[in-house]
């Protein structure tokens, strides 16, 4: 079990393998309290009225004024729609937040909308795997909302991750030892649909795909528990869920319907998969014309080779253009193996083109 104030030191960039760019500030999450006061550390190093304001931007650019209506109900009756703990933490970001609830709400429903990522899961010659993401948003205030955050239980780090202040869910995380975790959006849903299937969904208690990342992280044994539940939850929408171990062979990208796995794509280092790219598209068909992203990852994990891929190279990987982008938030490298190497930087312009 990796000690706290170990793991502290790391994501403040103050130890690490990596060259230090611009690290996220870290909050410690305390999962003893009651919901509505874990978020509260919050408030320690962000400016309170910064992310009040950026929120309502958020809300404002993405959500239909029709949905505003639509969850009326649901904030009247929180616990009955949202299930617990998130009810509770959602009514304390409101508060730390200085907003109202149903603008709490629908900023966590909000960050749903359009994870465009890039996500890869490596294995090297000796049998240890890395995993790597980049999260892409089309909002650039989401980099000064990025936050590193320390699950803690027990006095313990159960898990950490990656996200936004203001944001109960995780696209990004470690459970130390056991496992590592992103998740890709599937596809380009309209969003009048896709608003149609969040509403609809929270009524029929699917999760919300970052939520599911979140339980999963505190919840599941090792590397085979957690893929189990990735793939078999119902979900309020199709996602990418990537998975990496800490043994040989421990390296999976779950395509997910809502009520199911569509194709599970686990490596294969015997026959020359050794990694396995994700972007946000299905891998058995061509991606899209104008994204090469996908394209251009194979061509640098080729070319870097087996033999010589590691953290470090990898963070070279998700560095190249258009893999990165102007849309680029953060990029985050991990091994569940190598818990206190758990890296992430912010792209404070994004990723220019320089070829």
């Amino acid at each position: 079990m990796v000690r706290t104030a170990e793991l502290l030191l790391l994501l403040l960039g103050l130890s690490g393998v990596l060259r230090a760019q611009l690290p996220p500030p870290t909050v410690v999450i305390n999962l003893d309290l009651d919901p509505e006061l874990r978020w509260l550390p919050l408030k320690t190093v962000f400016d309170v009225d910064y992310l009040s304001r950026a929120a309502a931007q958020i809300i404002e650019s993405i959500v239909p004024k029709w949905v505003h209506h639509a969850m009326t109900p649901v904030v009247a009756s929180l616990e009955k729609y949202i299930p617990l703990p998130y009810a509770g933490e959602i009514r304390g970001l409101a508060s730390v937040l200085g907003g109202n609830l149903s603008d709490a709400v629908i900023l966590n429903f909000a960050y749903e909308f359009s994870a465009f990522c890039t996500s890869i899961v490596a294995q090297d010659k000796n049998g240890n795997v890395y995993h790597g993401r980049n999260l892409d948003y089309p909002h650039p205030v989401l980099r000064n909302m990025t936050v590193n955050l320390v699950f803690q239980k027990n006095g313990k780090v159960a898990y950490v991750g990656t996200s936004f202040a203001g944001y109960v869910g995780l696209w990004t995380g470690m459970s130390p030892g056991k496992f590592t975790v992103s998740g890709d959006q599937r596809g380009t849903e309209h969003w009048w649909n896709w608003w149609k299937n969040v509403v609809s969904a929270v009524l029929f208690h699917s999760s919300p795909v970052s939520w599911l990342v979140r339980e999963t992280l505190e919840e599941a044994e090792d590397f085979e528990d957690a893929v189990m539940r990735l793939s078999k939850t119902p979900l309020i929408t199709g996602v990418y869920y990537i998975v990496g171990g800490v043994r040989a062979g421990e390296g999976v990208v779950i395509t997910r319907d809502r009520k199911g796995p569509a194709d599970i794509w686990p490596l294969d280092p015997l026959q020359g998969g050794w990694y396995r790219v994700e972007t946000n598209f299905d891998h058995w068909l061509p991606a899209p014309a104008k994204d090469h992203r996908r394209e251009a990852a194979n061509k640098a994990l080729n070319a870097t080779g087996q033999d010589h891929i590691s953290m470090d190279k990898l963070y070279q990987v998700l560095s190249l253009h258009p893999i990165c982008n102007i849309i680029t938030v953060y990029t985050t490298v991990m091994s569940a193996a190598s818990p206190g190497n758990y890296t992430t930087f912010i792209r404070p312009e994004g990723c220019l083109q320089t070829d």
